[in-house]
């Protein structure tokens, strides 16, 4: 994929920003829009996720929502990369997304340029998540029943190293650089906190992360 351009799908039933954010990406080199679609029942009928790296996915699509369709695509691609991009989402929808896979959240009102590198991060494996929606996840829940209260996370110092890392939206690579060890090593501790989170991916760490910080 580093040679060749990433194949995008996107789905957003607001025709106006479609429009406006297919522009923007068939103007990038190194991007490919193979199509985009207004509705979840389109998307899920085309051959074109199939052929797609990323998929740019509206929350509200209007006759049903953007986590129906992200579970629906991760069951037919878990591979694929989804970049969840919405006028805002509660918390219980943000939780749920990177719960499903989502790789990363972005906010219509954010910069188009800022939407290029979210991208580009994403499928170096790296997470996007904008600020705002992490001072969701962190907000309390007073509704969370206290029995589900999960216990605080035991890291080792470069196991936090690595999390705070994730939480920047870094790669394995430049987290490497940043703790000056390999890039290897970096990937070790990665899985060790999966296995200690019990999650697979970096979004899903970040969920899982931050929900036993502020039960702590």
């Amino acid at each position: 994929m580093l040679n060749e351009p990433i194949r995008l799908l996107l789905v957003d039933d607001h025709t106006l920003f479609r429009e406006g954010i297919a522009r923007l990406l068939e103007a990038e080199e190194r991007l490919e829009l193979i199509a985009h679609f207004a509705s979840a029942r389109e998307a899920i009928a085309s051959s074109a996720l199939d052929r797609s790296d990323v998929v740019l996915l509206d929350y509200d699509l209007g006759e049903s929502n953007g986590l129906q369709l992200l579970q629906e695509m991760r069951g037919r691609r878990p591979e694929i990369k989804v970049l969840m991009v919405t006028a805002g989402l509660d918390q219980a929808a943000i939780a749920q997304a990177l719960r499903d896979g989502a790789s990363g959240i972005f906010l219509k009102h954010s910069a188009p340029t800022d939407l290029i590198q979210a991208i580009l991060m994403i499928v170096r494996g790296g997470s996007w998540i904008d600020s705002s929606i992490l001072s969701k996840l962190s907000a309390p829940v007073p509704s969370l029943p206290r029995q589900e209260t999960r216990p605080a996370l035991d890291l080792t110092t470069r196991e936090q190293s690595v999390l705070n890392g994730v939480f920047e939206g870094l790669t394995n690579k430049e987290i490497a650089t940043t703790m000056s060890i390999s890039e290897s090593y970096v990937k070790a501790l990665l899985q060790q906190l999966f296995e200690k989170t019990g999650v697979r991916t970096r979004s899903q760490l970040v969920r899982v992360a931050l929900e036993r910080q502020r039960s702590e």
